[in-house]
């Protein structure tokens, strides 16, 4: 046992091995995610911890696996924001009550998102789509990743806060939407920023406005859509960690201040930015908090829209 770790949740934690669960095949954000935990709770507690990527069912899988572990902080999850905000009132019978199953222990990272527009259309601002969309309704359409998706309710928020209507073209994944939008097939898109700004920086894309409340460090010079007037769109790609319900709150307090810890590393701050992340950390009761409130307001919309998963 680790000579720092004095207190009882310490002392749990470095009574035994980790699993970290990756509900998605390696690669990508939420493996990388997980990867840092692992590594930084070996280091920290003296035990091995492993990586387990329990995919399918669309994450369904991996979050059983947990919701069924023992709660004793030992086997964790690490899942994006739509398996917790989005998923339980768009399917169907979804088999999970988040607060009851789970226990939030910590905010992970985010990746902002940002509107674009094709070149070809002409769009070069947030208010001149406004504008336009007012003028000549369900004429523009914007693409998205699939139907339910965050940036699928993204353009929904936009359309209620703006007061517009435009056209949802659903498409299966980001590439094929971003090929599209790129070709000037789709004139509109909300993205996932790291996967769209290298097409910003080359000119191929117009950045219409960033969906968060402040402008985003990876790249400062564009607006957000608040700051253009359009209020009340703050929707951003994020990553938690939970654990079983049952977990005892002194150890997921501890572990949220573990993963603090690993995250304010400058090398894991480099891993982030590689995969367009960047560290953002919770308090337990903050997340949760976090959790509920933005799972109110997407079944708002969802309900509001008639959106039905496909």
């Amino acid at each position: 046992m680790p000579a720092f770790a004095q207190s009882d949740a310490q002392k749990q934690l470095a009574s035994d091995r980790f699993t970290i669960v990756s509900p998605f095949p390696p690669g990508g954000p939420v493996d990388t995610l997980a990867r840092i935990m692992s590594e930084g709770l070996s280091k920290r507690y003296g035990q091995a911890a492993v990586v387990e990527n329990a995919a399918g069912a669309a994450g369904n899988i991996g979050m059983d696996k947990v919701k069924r572990a023992k709660p004793d902080g030992h086997t964790l999850l690490v899942i994006p924001a739509g398996n917790l905000t989005i998923n339980p009132t768009l399917m169907p019978n979804f088999p999970f009550d988040i607060q009851k199953d789970f226990v939030p222990v910590t905010l992970l990272a985010k990746a902002p998102n940002v509107l674009v527009a094709s070149p070809s259309s002409g769009i070069k601002s947030a208010g001149q789509l406004v504008d336009l969309a007012k003028a000549k309704p369900n004429t523009l359409s914007y693409a998205s990743p699939g139907v339910g998706s965050g940036l699928h309710l993204a353009g929904e928020l936009f359309k209620q806060q703006a007061g517009v209507d435009i056209l949802h073209v659903p498409y299966k994944g980001t590439a094929p939407a971003l090929n599209d939008v790129l070709g000037g097939v789709v004139p509109l898109m909300f993205s996932n920023l790291p996967a769209t700004l290298p097409f910003i920086q080359n000119g191929k894309l117009v950045a219409l406005g960033i969906t968060e409340a402040q402008r985003t460090p990876v790249a400062p010079n564009i607006p957000t859509l608040e700051e253009q007037g359009i209020h009340g769109i703050n929707v951003t790609s994020w990553y938690g960690l939970l654990a079983p319900a049952g977990t005892p709150p002194a150890v997921a307090e501890q572990l949220a201040k573990d993963a603090a810890d690993f995250l304010a590393q400058p090398e894991v701050g480099e891993r982030l930015k590689a995969q367009g992340m960047s560290a953002q950390t919770m308090k337990p009761a903050e997340f949760d908090a976090a959790i509920r409130a933005e799972t109110q307001q997407w079944a708002g919309i969802i309900k509001s829209r008639k959106i039905k998963a496909q």
